[in-house]
Protein backbone atom coordinates (compact mmCIF):
# COMPACT_ATOMS: atom_id res chain seq x y z
CA UNK A 1 0.00 0.00 0.00
CA UNK A 2 1.26 3.70 -1.15
CA UNK A 3 -0.03 6.54 0.85
CA UNK A 4 0.14 9.86 -0.72
CA UNK A 5 0.53 12.72 2.03
CA UNK A 6 0.35 16.31 1.57
CA UNK A 7 1.42 18.83 3.40
CA UNK A 8 1.05 22.34 3.29
CA UNK A 9 4.17 23.29 4.46
CA UNK A 10 7.75 23.70 2.73
CA UNK A 11 10.63 21.46 2.80
CA UNK A 12 13.00 24.10 1.98
CA UNK A 13 12.15 26.00 5.79
CA UNK A 14 9.97 23.49 7.37
CA UNK A 15 12.39 19.78 6.59
CA UNK A 16 12.78 18.69 10.26
CA UNK A 17 9.52 18.61 10.67
CA UNK A 18 8.81 16.87 7.55
CA UNK A 19 11.23 14.52 7.91
CA UNK A 20 9.94 13.81 11.25
CA UNK A 21 6.52 13.24 10.21
CA UNK A 22 7.43 11.15 7.73
CA UNK A 23 9.71 9.00 9.90
CA UNK A 24 6.50 8.88 12.73
CA UNK A 25 4.05 7.89 10.14
CA UNK A 26 6.31 4.78 8.60
CA UNK A 27 6.89 3.91 12.33
CA UNK A 28 3.23 3.45 12.95
CA UNK A 29 2.12 2.09 9.89
CA UNK A 30 0.59 -1.64 9.21
CA UNK A 31 3.14 -4.01 7.66
CA UNK A 32 3.15 -3.59 3.95
CA UNK A 33 2.10 0.25 4.17
CA UNK A 34 5.05 3.01 2.83
CA UNK A 35 4.12 6.94 3.37
CA UNK A 36 5.20 9.20 1.29
CA UNK A 37 4.58 13.02 2.67
CA UNK A 38 5.13 16.05 0.05
CA UNK A 39 5.39 19.49 0.96
CA UNK A 40 4.66 22.24 -1.15
CA UNK A 41 5.70 25.31 -2.45
CA UNK A 42 4.92 27.89 -1.79
CA UNK A 43 2.96 26.63 1.81
CA UNK A 44 0.24 27.56 3.34
CA UNK A 45 2.26 31.19 4.62
CA UNK A 46 -0.99 33.84 4.78
CA UNK A 47 -3.38 31.94 6.82
CA UNK A 48 -6.75 32.97 5.26
CA UNK A 49 -9.42 32.09 3.02
CA UNK A 50 -7.25 33.33 0.01
CA UNK A 51 -4.70 30.92 0.64
CA UNK A 52 -6.56 28.09 2.13
CA UNK A 53 -8.32 27.90 -1.53
CA UNK A 54 -4.58 28.14 -3.19
CA UNK A 55 -3.39 24.81 -1.81
CA UNK A 56 -6.33 23.15 -1.74
CA UNK A 57 -6.17 23.85 -5.58
CA UNK A 58 -2.29 22.92 -5.58
CA UNK A 59 -3.96 19.77 -3.81
CA UNK A 60 -6.01 18.52 -6.66
CA UNK A 61 -3.12 18.72 -8.80
CA UNK A 62 -0.94 16.71 -6.82
CA UNK A 63 -3.78 14.26 -5.88
CA UNK A 64 -4.12 13.79 -9.92
CA UNK A 65 -0.38 13.08 -10.64
CA UNK A 66 -0.51 11.12 -7.52
CA UNK A 67 -3.07 8.32 -8.93
CA UNK A 68 -1.19 8.17 -12.39
CA UNK A 69 2.13 7.85 -10.44
CA UNK A 70 0.37 4.43 -8.64
CA UNK A 71 -0.62 5.44 -5.42
CA UNK A 72 -3.21 3.82 -3.32
CA UNK A 73 -4.64 7.00 -0.85
CA UNK A 74 -4.18 10.68 -0.74
CA UNK A 75 -4.20 12.30 2.29
CA UNK A 76 -5.01 16.24 2.24
CA UNK A 77 -2.26 16.42 5.51
CA UNK A 78 -3.91 19.73 6.67
CA UNK A 79 -6.65 19.75 9.25
CA UNK A 80 -8.76 22.29 7.31
CA UNK A 81 -9.10 20.16 4.39
CA UNK A 82 -9.57 22.50 1.50
CA UNK A 83 -10.81 21.95 -1.89
CA UNK A 84 -11.42 18.07 -0.57
CA UNK A 85 -14.74 17.18 -1.73
CA UNK A 86 -13.94 18.79 -5.18
CA UNK A 87 -10.34 16.31 -5.46
CA UNK A 88 -12.47 13.14 -3.47
CA UNK A 89 -14.97 13.81 -6.81
CA UNK A 90 -11.50 13.55 -8.95
CA UNK A 91 -9.82 10.98 -7.87
CA UNK A 92 -10.90 7.01 -7.98
CA UNK A 93 -8.87 5.90 -5.12
CA UNK A 94 -9.36 7.29 -1.34
CA UNK A 95 -9.25 9.99 -1.07
CA UNK A 96 -8.71 11.12 3.44
CA UNK A 97 -9.06 14.43 4.66
CA UNK A 98 -6.90 14.85 8.10
CA UNK A 99 -9.70 17.31 8.94
CA UNK A 100 -12.94 14.98 8.85
CA UNK A 101 -10.90 12.09 9.74
CA UNK A 102 -10.56 13.09 13.15
CA UNK A 103 -13.75 15.17 13.78
CA UNK A 104 -15.63 11.74 12.81
CA UNK A 105 -13.20 9.81 15.52
CA UNK A 106 -13.29 12.53 18.30
CA UNK A 107 -16.78 12.71 17.92
CA UNK A 108 -16.77 8.75 19.02
CA UNK A 109 -14.64 9.42 22.38
CA UNK A 110 -16.62 12.24 23.68
CA UNK A 111 -19.35 14.65 23.21
CA UNK A 112 -18.26 18.24 23.18
CA UNK A 113 -15.40 18.82 21.06
CA UNK A 114 -12.55 21.49 21.98
CA UNK A 115 -10.21 22.43 18.81
CA UNK A 116 -7.02 23.94 19.37
CA UNK A 117 -5.59 25.18 16.27
CA UNK A 118 -2.59 27.24 15.17
CA UNK A 119 -4.00 30.49 14.41
CA UNK A 120 -7.30 32.68 15.35
CA UNK A 121 -7.35 33.39 11.73
CA UNK A 122 -8.93 28.86 11.31
CA UNK A 123 -11.31 29.77 14.03
CA UNK A 124 -14.54 30.53 11.63
CA UNK A 125 -12.94 27.90 9.03
CA UNK A 126 -13.11 25.33 11.24
CA UNK A 127 -16.99 25.95 12.35
CA UNK A 128 -17.73 25.96 9.25
CA UNK A 129 -15.54 22.56 8.22
CA UNK A 130 -17.37 21.15 11.06
CA UNK A 131 -20.85 22.01 10.08
CA UNK A 132 -20.02 20.53 6.77
CA UNK A 133 -19.47 17.17 7.77
CA UNK A 134 -22.32 17.35 10.18
CA UNK A 135 -20.85 17.83 13.21
CA UNK A 136 -21.06 21.80 13.79
CA UNK A 137 -23.46 21.19 17.09
CA UNK A 138 -20.39 18.99 18.56
CA UNK A 139 -17.87 21.50 18.57
CA UNK A 140 -17.94 23.34 21.79
CA UNK A 141 -14.85 25.71 21.21
CA UNK A 142 -12.22 26.66 19.25
CA UNK A 143 -9.43 28.61 20.32
CA UNK A 144 -5.91 29.51 18.04
CA UNK A 145 -2.61 28.97 19.58
CA UNK A 146 -1.32 32.22 17.98
CA UNK A 147 1.72 30.60 15.85
CA UNK A 148 3.09 29.51 12.68
CA UNK A 149 4.71 26.42 11.34
CA UNK A 150 8.06 28.60 11.85
CA UNK A 151 7.52 28.18 15.48
CA UNK A 152 7.58 24.37 15.20
CA UNK A 153 10.65 23.89 13.41
CA UNK A 154 13.06 23.89 16.60
CA UNK A 155 10.89 21.37 18.26
CA UNK A 156 11.02 19.01 15.98
CA UNK A 157 14.66 19.93 15.27
CA UNK A 158 15.45 18.48 18.53
CA UNK A 159 14.96 21.49 20.94
CA UNK A 160 13.58 19.48 24.18
CA UNK A 161 12.75 22.38 25.96
CA UNK A 162 11.13 24.09 22.44
CA UNK A 163 8.94 21.09 22.23
CA UNK A 164 8.22 21.08 26.47
CA UNK A 165 7.32 24.73 26.27
CA UNK A 166 4.89 23.91 23.26
CA UNK A 167 3.29 21.19 25.29
CA UNK A 168 2.76 23.41 27.69
CA UNK A 169 1.15 26.08 25.69
CA UNK A 170 -0.97 23.52 24.22
CA UNK A 171 -2.69 22.33 27.89
CA UNK A 172 -2.93 25.84 28.98
CA UNK A 173 -4.73 26.91 25.56
CA UNK A 174 -6.90 23.99 25.79
CA UNK A 175 -7.58 23.47 29.74
CA UNK A 176 -10.18 26.13 29.88
CA UNK A 177 -11.94 24.25 27.11
CA UNK A 178 -12.47 21.37 29.74
CA UNK A 179 -13.15 23.35 32.31
CA UNK A 180 -15.84 24.61 30.04
CA UNK A 181 -17.71 21.47 29.26
CA UNK A 182 -15.80 20.24 25.99
CA UNK A 183 -14.67 15.99 26.88
CA UNK A 184 -12.43 15.42 24.10
CA UNK A 185 -9.59 17.92 22.90
CA UNK A 186 -8.31 17.90 19.37
CA UNK A 187 -4.96 19.61 17.72
CA UNK A 188 -6.64 20.72 14.35
CA UNK A 189 -3.06 20.61 12.76
CA UNK A 190 -0.91 18.40 11.92
CA UNK A 191 2.13 20.66 13.21
CA UNK A 192 0.58 20.55 17.26
CA UNK A 193 -0.74 16.67 16.22
CA UNK A 194 2.26 15.26 15.84
CA UNK A 195 3.93 17.32 18.83
CA UNK A 196 1.46 15.46 20.86
CA UNK A 197 2.11 11.95 18.83
CA UNK A 198 4.61 11.24 21.23
CA UNK A 199 2.92 11.79 24.35
CA UNK A 200 1.10 8.40 24.69
CA UNK A 201 -2.39 8.89 27.40
CA UNK A 202 -1.44 12.66 26.64
CA UNK A 203 -4.80 13.96 28.13
CA UNK A 204 -5.72 18.14 29.43
CA UNK A 205 -7.96 16.83 32.59
CA UNK A 206 -10.23 14.08 32.03
CA UNK A 207 -10.26 15.27 28.36
CA UNK A 208 -8.82 12.95 25.51
CA UNK A 209 -6.29 14.63 23.14
CA UNK A 210 -6.73 12.96 19.87
CA UNK A 211 -3.42 12.96 17.21
CA UNK A 212 -4.82 13.70 14.28
CA UNK A 213 -2.00 12.50 12.05
CA UNK A 214 -2.49 9.05 13.79
CA UNK A 215 -5.83 9.21 12.50
CA UNK A 216 -5.33 9.98 9.14
CA UNK A 217 -2.77 7.46 8.32
CA UNK A 218 -4.96 4.77 9.87
CA UNK A 219 -8.30 6.13 7.84
CA UNK A 220 -6.24 5.97 4.92
CA UNK A 221 -5.31 2.36 5.94
CA UNK A 222 -8.89 1.70 6.45
CA UNK A 223 -10.27 2.70 3.81
CA UNK A 224 -7.84 1.24 1.12
CA UNK A 225 -8.66 -2.01 2.95
CA UNK A 226 -12.09 -1.43 2.49
CA UNK A 227 -11.77 -1.04 -0.94
CA UNK A 228 -9.68 -3.57 -1.78
CA UNK A 229 -12.48 -6.21 0.13
CA UNK A 230 -15.56 -4.65 -1.69
CA UNK A 231 -14.92 -2.08 -4.27
CA UNK A 232 -15.82 0.17 -1.87
CA UNK A 233 -16.37 4.02 -3.17
CA UNK A 234 -17.89 7.30 -2.22
CA UNK A 235 -21.47 7.85 -3.76
CA UNK A 236 -20.94 8.69 -7.80
CA UNK A 237 -24.69 9.58 -8.59
CA UNK A 238 -25.09 12.47 -5.95
CA UNK A 239 -22.43 13.97 -3.80
CA UNK A 240 -19.01 12.91 -5.86
CA UNK A 241 -19.73 12.54 -8.71
CA UNK A 242 -16.70 11.73 -10.77
CA UNK A 243 -14.99 14.36 -12.82
CA UNK A 244 -14.41 13.12 -16.52
CA UNK A 245 -10.94 13.18 -18.37
CA UNK A 246 -11.59 16.35 -19.92
CA UNK A 247 -12.38 18.29 -16.62
CA UNK A 248 -9.08 17.18 -15.47
CA UNK A 249 -7.03 18.11 -18.79
CA UNK A 250 -8.78 21.50 -18.22
CA UNK A 251 -8.11 21.76 -14.74
CA UNK A 252 -4.57 20.65 -14.97
CA UNK A 253 -3.56 23.21 -18.33
CA UNK A 254 -5.07 26.29 -16.10
CA UNK A 255 -2.81 25.13 -13.26
CA UNK A 256 0.28 24.68 -15.47
CA UNK A 257 0.08 26.95 -18.20
CA UNK A 258 -3.32 29.71 -17.29
CA UNK A 259 -6.04 31.36 -18.15
CA UNK A 260 -4.81 32.16 -21.76
CA UNK A 261 -3.79 28.31 -22.28
CA UNK A 262 -7.32 27.26 -21.28
CA UNK A 263 -9.04 30.10 -23.81
CA UNK A 264 -7.20 28.57 -26.86
CA UNK A 265 -8.13 24.37 -26.17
Amino acid sequence: MRIYWQSFVDANTAGAYLETLQSYLNGIAAAGTQVEVFGMAPPDRDFGRLSELRCGIQAIDAGIGAEEAGYDCFVMGHFQDPCLYDLRATLSMPVVGAGEATLLAASQLGRRIGLVTLDPAFEVIHREQADLYGLGSRISHVTGLGLTPADFNACFAGDDSKRANLLQGFSECAMPMVQGGADVIVPAGILPGLLIGGEPGYKVGAAPVVNCAAVALKSAEMWVQLRALSDLEPNRGTSFVKANERAKRDFRTLIAHGQSALGSK
